[in-house]
């Protein structure tokens, strides 16, 4: 294991914001109530969001990361199947992808090929046994987990050997200027188009303003890679394809053999 001593493991991915909840113990019930009654608008807003572009990201970045056919992989956080269904293109077989997550009504608004299973659960508590999968993803969750330390630690137990990781997250500019712009984007000009467009207007622009949120207050990503190294993953690093744009991450690490 190769933790920085310089740099601590994290626990909760963000601190609490509590104009959104009261206190920690509340986010998961907020954050699973919100993801609930916002799920028919979710896709709609995702192709706004990445002006389409999402499919074609999530399918490259699993494939840098070492999603190959014939591997078996579960997708954490899965929401609307997003980046299952293209890891079911990838693998080959719809029956080698399982999706898991903790809001029924994100899965209920799936558009899924036939066969590909869909599992309530949470990160922190996957519900299969040890060492059951080649490959584990997670689409744009991280900041929505209650525990790093704890959901990296079980991401590694469902591993197998040698098995590969791949965690897509936004992060934020390092430039002001890009912080700035990223800002107004996703706080101001997302959750307008959200009201606008949305059939939750409500709560669909609720949820695009806390997105940006928890982007602004995740921890940072020589963080998110010690939390990883400690829960025993090695070759854990941050990858940025689009440099320029430094907004799309992909942290990658694997299972030790």
């Amino acid at each position: 294991m190769s933790t920085n001593p310089q740099v601590q493991p994290a626990n909760a991915p963000h601190v609490p914001l509590t104009d959104y909840y009261a206190s920690e113990q509340e986010r998961a019930g907020f954050v699973r109530e919100m993801f609930d009654s916002t799920a028919e608008d979710y896709d709609r807003m995702e192709h706004i969001l990445g002006f389409g572009t999402g499919p074609t990201y999530r399918g490259e970045a699993l494939e840098r990361a070492g999603l190959r056919a014939g591997m078996r992989i579960v997708d954490v956080g899965t929401g609307t199947g997003l980046v299952a269904r293209e890891a079911a293109r990838i693998t080959g077989d719809v029956a080698l992808v399982i999706g898991v997550d903790p809001s029924p009504g994100m899965m209920a608004a799936a558009k899924l090929p036939a066969g590909l299973q869909l599992v309530e659960g949470r990160a922190e508590a996957i519900p299969f046994p040890d060492a059951s999968f080649d490959f584990l993803s997670m689409g744009y969750a991280l900041r929505h987990i209650s525990d790093l330390s704890v959901a990296f630690k079980e991401f590694h137990r469902v591993m197998k050997p040698g098995a590969k990781l791949c965690l897509l997250e936004i992060t934020c500019p390092e430039s002001t200027l890009g912080r700035f712009l990223l800002k107004i984007y996703m706080k101001g000009i997302v959750p307008m188009l959200a009201y606008v467009v949305g059939r939750q207007k409500q709560g669909t622009s609720k949820l695009w303003r806390y997105y940006w949120d928890t982007i602004e207050a995740c921890v940072p990503p020589k963080q998110v890679v010690a939390t990883l190294e400690a829960a025993g993953f090695v070759m854990a690093r941050r990858h940025i394809e689009h440099k320029g744009l430094s907004i799309l991450a992909e942290y990658q690490a694997t299972k030790l053999e």
